[in-house]
Formats: structure tokens, sequence, C-alpha cells
């Protein structure tokens, strides 16, 4: 019963934030005043209170008590991918353009073996050599969103393109990079999920351990899929827009 409890004042507080009874820097009540609200013992008060500390929506301050956290506004990012075709720009980049930011990245490469998710997705072998790209995305310097890329090595071994960030193509682009070794990407897909983020992928974003996140798996095909990505990207900082062209 007392987990019970602990959950449903959880979810009681939760509710208040997001219909804005408790604004950002509003004081949460003390446990005390919970336990009394709730009828419960002040240890099933702090435990709600733990959880929603965990899931980022409140923080505490030593000697001061709880308090709503300030969450960042919220940004949109628009997947208008199709428009990739054409330019010589990272997508990323010109979407960041667009909206008066400026959009810049830090990567690292290193070759790998194809996960039996990432084989299926590129249309390969499960241990089949793949080359794996890391990013953190920045727009005016703040962290917007990670990904983390494979791509076949059959492909693009011996290529110019072979390491994405570096060569004579290097930031520009899936579509861009393939077409110069021949590879026509007609087709972007994507499939969108969401979870709770990972200690890692919380220290690179700056988020609190219990945020949720968005997971975009995007992959880029043409007479074959040439790439296949992770995307991340923090739910209380951004939003995806999704732009489709029609014929």
């Amino acid at each position: 019963m007392s987990q019970h409890a602990y959950l449903r004042i959880a979810d009681d507080l939760r509710q208040r934030i997001i219909e804005g009874r408790l604004a950002p820097g509003d004081r949460v009540p003390s446990r005390h005043e919970l336990a009394r609200e709730h009828g419960v013992s002040d240890r099933v008060a702090v435990e709600a209170v733990r959880l929603l500390v965990a899931e980022g929506y409140v923080e505490s301050r030593t000697g001061s008590g709880t308090f709503v956290r300030r969450r960042p506004e919220v940004k949109r990012l628009t997947r208008s991918w199709y428009r990739a075709h054409g330019r010589a720009d990272s997508p990323f980049r010109a979407d960041m353009v667009a909206q008066g930011r400026t959009g810049t990245w830090r990567s690292a490469s290193d070759a790998g073996e194809a996960t039996p998710g990432v084989a299926e997705r590129l249309g390969i072998a499960e241990g089949d050599p793949v080359m794996v790209t890391r990013y953190i995305f920045l727009a005016d310097g703040q962290p917007v969103m990670l990904s983390t890329s494979w791509e076949p090595l059959k492909l693009t071994r011996g290529t110019p393109v072979m390491l994405p960030e570096e060569g004579p193509y290097a930031g520009a682009g899936v579509v861009t990079r393939m077409r110069a070794i021949g590879q026509e990407v007609s087709l972007a897909s994507e499939v969108v999920s969401a979870r709770a983020v990972l200690a890692d992928e919380a220290g690179r974003l700056d988020e609190p351990m219990g945020s949720i996140v968005m997971v975009v798996q995007r992959t880029y095909s043409g007479e074959r899929p040439v790439e296949t990505a992770d995307i991340v990207v923090p739910v209380d900082r951004y939003e995806l827009e999704y732009t489709i062209q029609v014929e």
C-alpha cells in the first residue's frame, strides 16, 4: 500500500506541475505537509518527492526545500529530410540556420561490427564490418541531440567518404556523401519511440537521470540501405516537427 501511496502522491504533484498549478520556481509542499494532506508517513512523502527529483520535475536545495525545476524553452527540430537532396550541406546545419541559430557538432568514428539490430536495418549480416560514428549536435553551443550512425564498410571502405567527418565530403550529409560514390538515396525512413535517458546520454546532454528522451531510428536507402542511425533528443527541450513533401 505504501508503494502505491508514494506513486499516487508523485502523480498528484506531477499533475500540478504539468497544469501550472505549481509553476517553475515554486516551492513544493514539505514532506510533513504532503504526509498530512495524503494521510501517509513522512517516509512515503519523501519517496514521492525523490521520484520527481529523479524525473527532473523538481530540484532539492540544501536548507531551502524542494522547488519546481525551471525548464528550458522548448525548441523545434524540423525533420525535413527530403530537403537534403541537392544540398551540399548537413540537414541539421540547414535547419539551425533557418531558425537563426548556429549548428555545430562533434564526432568520433571507429570501425566496428554490426549488432543484430543494426544488421537488420542495413540488410547485412550480424558481425559485418561497419563504420560507427558518434555525434553530439549543438545549437549555439548547447547540446541538442546525440546520434550514433552506422554505415556498411563493404560499401564505403577505400572511398573518399569512408570517414563521415573527414576528407573532401566531411560534414556534407549522408545524401551528398553517398551520391559521391554512386549511391543515390531515394528514401529516408524514421521510427520514433521514447525511453528513459541512459547515464552516458544524461551526462552528454546535461539532462538529469530519469528524464525521457525521444529516439529516432533513421535509415537512408536507395537500391539498398546505406546508413542507419539512432538519434536521441531530450523531450523537455525539443519537439519534432515532420514536414512531408506531397507529390
